[in-house]
């Protein structure tokens, strides 16, 4: 039986995760999923005025007991998976193992590869793809499932010396709410938004101290892949480290429930952050599945956002 597309054990590297398009290995390789999490700038997940979608990150630790690993035959061929011999993810899988009737599920933290552009991420919950600027990477060790990309690397947090990053974006469906509007779901969330990346992470510590204030600078309708939506931007200041800006920014979806679909940016401030173009940048390039004609982008609305 032929395994779907996901992440398996590389063969030829078992250190390494490595993609399986359902035919053949691709050239995307990467380190495994780690068990557990650690606190980083924008994983909170503390959502007040909008209830989203989205795995919690308790959920992580329990990710490695499906883990599943991908054999080769001696013709190069896939065969079917099998199941680790304990509830590891790096222990190897004992090859006269019986296969596993189930096909094993790609991890939910990192989203597939395009077939054809390295520098695109795809959100096949939401139905659309990101462009994946130069310095930020597809999510690794992050705990939640939404993220889409973030900064390469990370740093020691100004104020309790956990891990930070210096931006992410999160891709998430908004639920459980009647409102529709996508102004009124965004000027709801971005107070969430600020306090998720800024004041409280995960497990309750205060990586920047905590913020002393915030103002907005910026917002308006965005056209987010031809379709008509609206953003709020702050600029947040913390009691430790350079504060920084948070964006919520919300659009209708046509693809799923239909409901809309809220986008986070988080981009530390000061001479180490991101340039805040990267979240226009970021915007004008988000497509459709499967649609690269279909753009958008600040000023360029497509009609009421109300």
């Amino acid at each position: 039986m032929t395994p779907p597309p996901g992440w398996y054990r590389d063969p030829s590297a078992p250190h390494l995760e490595r993609w399986w398009d359902g035919t053949a290995w691709t050239e995307h390789r990467r380190p495994p999923e780690p068990v557990g999490y650690g606190p980083a700038a924008g994983t909170g997940g503390r959502g007040k005025a909008v209830a989203v979608t989205g795995a919690a990150a308790v959920l992580v630790a329990s990710i490695v007991t499906g883990v599943f690993v991908l054999g080769e035959d001696d013709g190069g061929t896939p065969r079917t998976p099998t199941p680790p011999a304990t509830a590891t993810a790096t222990d190897p899988s004992p090859v006269n193992d019986p296969p596993s009737p189930s096909p094993p599920s790609p991890s939910p933290t990192a989203s597939a590869p395009a077939a054809d552009d390295p520098a695109v991420v795809e959100d096949q919950l939401n139905g659309v793809t990101f462009p994946l600027p130069d310095g930020w990477v597809r999510p690794k060790y992050v705990a939640e499932d939404d993220v889409m990309m973030t900064t390469d690397g990370t740093y020691d947090c100004p104020a309790d010396g956990s891990v930070c990053r210096h931006g992410l974006v999160v891709s998430r469906t908004v639920t459980a709410n009647a409102e529709s509007s996508p102004k009124v779901l965004a000027q709801q969330d971005i107070e969430d938004a600020a306090d998720d990346a800024y004041d409280r992470d995960l497990i309750g510590n205060k990586p920047f101290g905590g913020i002393e204030s915030h103002k907005e600078v910026a917002s308006g309708p965005v056209a987010v892949a031809g379709r008509a939506g609206y953003y709020v931007r702050w600029r947040v200041t913390t009691a430790k480290g350079p504060g920084g800006y948070v964006q919520s920014m919300v659009f209708p979806s046509t693809v799923g429930t239909e409901s809309p679909i809220l986008v986070r940016y988080v981009c530390d401030a000061g001479e180490d952050g991101p340039p805040l173009a990267v979240m226009d940048e970021i915007t004008k390039g988000i497509r459709p599945i499967g649609d690269a004609d279909t753009g958008g982008g600040v000023g360029s609305g497509l009609g009421p956002t109300d």
